[in-house]
């Protein structure tokens, strides 16, 4: 069975974040971090600090295209809130 994964990754560079879906959670974030990926080199290095599941290809990018949207970065937020509230204390 093959899984679509949506993620999140935080830059420890500027706590920014960055959106992405994969078929290789692992082999992708290793990407980030080694530069592979021109528009997240510049901020690495990059924690996973949020991810997704799907069998289907198709709903991984439906989902990554709610979560950059406003309503789904504001979901991110609030699924993440402790996580935050963690980070700024």
């Amino acid at each position: 069975m093959k899984f679509y994964y949506v993620y999140v990754l935080q830059s420890e560079k500027d706590g920014n974040w960055y959106t992405g879906y994969t078929s290789d959670l692992k082999k992708r974030l290793q990407e980030h971090n080694k530069g592979y990926n021109f528009s997240t080199k510049n901020r690495r290095p990059w924690k996973l600090i949020y991810y997704e599941a799907s069998l289907n290809e198709n709903d991984a990018k439906a989902r990554e295209r709610y979560l950059k949207s406003g309503m789904g970065k504001r979901y991110l937020r609030n699924r993440l809130k402790l996580f935050l509230d963690h980070k700024s204390s």
